[in-house]
């Protein structure tokens, strides 16, 4: 079977080119032709010469995702999509068009181990990582899928799974996706988000530049314990001192807070009083996004009332907080809702 070729660092493609005995410019055109062309095969590679792309056909292959359904928001333009990967089992993307960007938010897993109460992949449990090629697939499938004029210019990696349990092709990808030789985007563009694996969080800072935000979600040990049982390897505490070596002497770096409203739960002024005395030991700004309720789900959406309260006592300490209303709500696209079909767990 021959290898995905997206799922090589640039390091690992100029090695082989080496091995093969191949000039050491050849793999930076072809790296170029993946990622800035994205090229979906060795035969567009016109400045290559036809035995130089038959010897990578015949040692690797391009793998695409497969477009296995697509569902469009009537409310505010997003789309899901599930993408079918190589084996039996499939993931989401959603694709977000807003005024001056185009976010499109990936998954880094099939499922997750995470077992977050109020998220919905939860309940798919973990069946396995992507490579890092599965992870980019996301991306370049989906340019494919866009108008020339469109461009995805921010991603989130947000969708299913936990980023940081899957942590060397995550990076890998990233790294990617920044390079300004392979997919070009902005570090400042893309952002990771992580329920709080604490020792990862730490080599995270180290590793890349882009932007960390925390599932915060409960302002206690116990409120939190009760939501995510990732709290009980590491505490509210640890996770917070992960985030301080993450901030530390980057004077422009801060770690977003993602805040799940639940009604009854988490939504009083007190979980309001005590994420402002957490706010105020780290750079950060707060997210707070109203709950996106789903059937199996026992947990309700606060009311409007709540959620404004909430906002107004943070933003009156001068924290810099949104209110983030998911998008793909109406085709169970938004924050927390993702979860598909799987083939039994590898």
């Amino acid at each position: 079977m021959r290898q995905n070729i997206l799922d090589l660092s640039r390091d690992q493609l100029s090695q082989w080119c080496e091995e093969k005995g191949l000039k050491k410019y050849i793999s930076g055109q072809v790296y170029q032709w993946l990622y800035s062309k994205k090229a979906p095969s060795f035969e567009e590679m016109t400045d290559l010469a036809i035995p130089m792309r038959a010897l990578f056909a015949e040692y690797f292959e391009i793998g695409r995702l497969e477009v296995g359904a697509r569902h469009h928001s009537a409310v505010d333009r997003s789309t899901k999509f599930l993408y079918r990967l190589h084996d039996t089992n499939s993931v989401e993307a959603v694709l977000m068009p807003q005024k001056n960007r185009t976010t499109l938010c990936l998954s880094s897993q099939v499922g997750c181990a995470m077992g977050c109460k109020f998220c919905k992949t939860a309940e798919m449990k973990l069946v396995r990582n992507l490579t890092p090629g599965e992870i980019l697939g996301q991306i370049l499938e989906t340019q494919r899928q866009l108008p020339p004029e469109e461009r995805i210019s921010n991603i989130v990696l947000m969708g299913m799974g936990e980023p940081l349990h899957n942590y060397d092709s995550v990076i890998q990808a990233i790294r990617i996706m920044t390079d300004p030789k392979g997919l070009g985007i902005s570090q400042r563009k893309v952002t990771l988000s992580t329920v709080g694996l604490a020792p990862e969080i730490e080599r995270f800072g180290k590793d890349t530049g882009v932007k960390l935000a925390l599932s915060l979600n409960a302002t206690t040990e116990e409120g939190r314990g009760d939501l995510m049982p990732v709290t009980r390897k590491y505490s509210l505490e640890r996770v917070l001192e992960a985030c301080k070596v993450y901030t530390k002497d980057q004077p422009n770096r801060r770690v977003t807070f993602e805040y799940v409203m639940l009604a009854g739960i988490n939504d009083s002024l007190d979980d309001a009083k005590r994420l402002s005395q957490i706010g105020s030991h780290l750079p950060c700004k707060i997210n707070l996004i109203p709950y996106n309720e789903y059937p199996s789900s026992p947990y309700k959406r606060p009311t409007e009332e709540k959620v404004r309260a909430f906002f107004t006592y943070l933003a009156d300490r001068h924290f810099q907080v949104n209110i983030r209303y998911s998008k793909g709500l109406d085709v169970n696209g938004a924050c927390g809702q993702l979860c598909v079909s799987t083939s039994s767990p590898h």
